[in-house]
């Protein structure tokens, strides 16, 4: 049996380079593109909200989510390919939920873009519904600055 040897914690500025190689292997490059804008705009703003899955310290997952007009929001989730259907991503969505939660957000939502529509299983196991999903991503003003 495979033990779960990952650990999901907040974004250093070290966990830079390592993050933006996930993103590249993982994302099209039209949506690294669009996600390293966000990224850093977020990172300016609130690196709390920024997330990473490290395995014998080594970056395998990264979550960005972002606080808008008083709601929570899953932007990108990436997880690098063989260490998917491991659990990483629900542990990397849950782990940002109980940070939306501490910070009383009004509501929580998965924004939904082209991108990121191959994802959406991902947060339905997680417990998200269709009426979760804000397909409102250019609003957001990590995409917009």
């Amino acid at each position: 049996m495979l033990v779960n040897s990952y650990q999901v914690r907040t974004f250093y500025l070290s966990d830079y380079v390592s993050v933006t190689e996930l993103f590249k292997n993982v994302l099209s490059e039209p949506c690294y593109q669009e996600t390293m804008e966000a990224f850093a705009r977020q990172l300016s703003w609130d690196s709390e909200l920024v997330l990473v899955a490290e395995e014998e310290g080594k970056i395998v997952g990264v979550i960005v989510g972002t606080i808008d007009n008083d709601n929570g929001y899953y932007y990108r989730i990436a997880v690098e390919q063989q260490h998917q259907r491991r659990g990483i991503g629900q542990a990397l969505i849950e782990s940002l939920r109980q940070r939306f939660l501490g910070r009383k957000v009004r509501r929580i939502m998965v924004t939904v873009d082209v991108h990121n529509e191959v994802v959406l299983p991902v947060y339905e196991k997680a417990g998200y519904q269709s009426t979760d999903f804000s397909r409102t991503a250019h609003r957001l003003s990590i995409v917009n600055g």
